[in-house]
């Protein structure tokens, strides 16, 4: 059956199918942004007909939502135990590393991607990418101090011809959840995620950056023809 080609409609395809591996009982990792709305409306709806799962968000935004439609929410603080995390991510790459930070979220995600047993990633098919970083560019969070000094290391990792800019937001420098400047980074493209993640954050003044390497265990895409599945190698 061919679906529409809406990307809200891809997105909330792949975001239902999501809540599928989600089971009674369980501790779930919420993610942010447009797709991972489509995920919470949806397991409200199973809390509706009686599942009981406890959620930890990864933001405000989420938290209101997610309060707002029933959902238990666990303390920020934790510790947690999570079962299952799913969320959206900017662009994927093959292998399912990832681009997030988009939203600006990056940092209490990759907390709770870490945290997580099993992360389920859904995504539109727009944003499979043969190549991570040629056309999105990567959110890096930042501490406010010495931020232009910052930015400068983090183009020299970046390589020739890379910009660090500011996110601003109504003329202003956007702030974190965590109160971190977010700085996204332009390029040629990342040829070695794994390797550019390490780098990045060995810089003083980096917080965390919005790559995620091997941390996808299943990958839903929403197509005009279906659902695509995507597991992880050995997963």
């Amino acid at each position: 059956m061919t679906m529409p080609d809406d990307k809200d409609a891809l997105k909330r395809m792949a975001a239902e199918a999501a809540v599928d591996y989600v089971h009674d009982g369980q501790i779930v990792g919420l993610g942010t942004g447009s797709t991972a709305r489509y995920v919470v409306l949806a397991l409200a709806e199973r809390v509706k007909k009686g599942l009981t799962i406890k959620g930890v968000p990864t933001s405000r935004e989420t938290a209101v939502l997610a309060s707002s439609l029933g959902l238990t929410l666990l303390d920020p603080d934790g510790p947690w135990q999570i079962d299952v995390a799913i969320d959206g991510a900017d662009e994927v790459d093959p292998q399912l590393n990832l681009i997030k930070g988009g939203g600006g979220a990056l940092l209490k995600e990759k907390i709770v991607a870490a945290a997580a047993r099993q992360v389920i990633i859904v995504v539109d098919q727009t944003k499979r990418v043969p190549v991570l970083g040629q056309a999105f560019p990567l959110p890096i969070e930042v501490i406010q101090y010495g931020w232009r000094t910052t930015a400068r290391h983090i183009e020299q990792v970046g390589g020739r011809g890379s910009r660090a800019a500011l996110r601003q937001r109504e003329g202003q420098p956007l702030k974190t959840e965590s109160g971190h400047f977010i700085l996204d980074l332009s390029g040629p493209g990342i040829l070695n995620p794994a390797e550019t993640e390490a780098r990045l954050n060995q810089i003083p003044g980096v917080v965390e950056n919005g790559l995620f390497v091997g941390r996808t265990h299943v990958l839903l895409v929403g197509t005009p023809t279906g659902l695509d599945v995507q597991r992880a190698s050995g997963g």
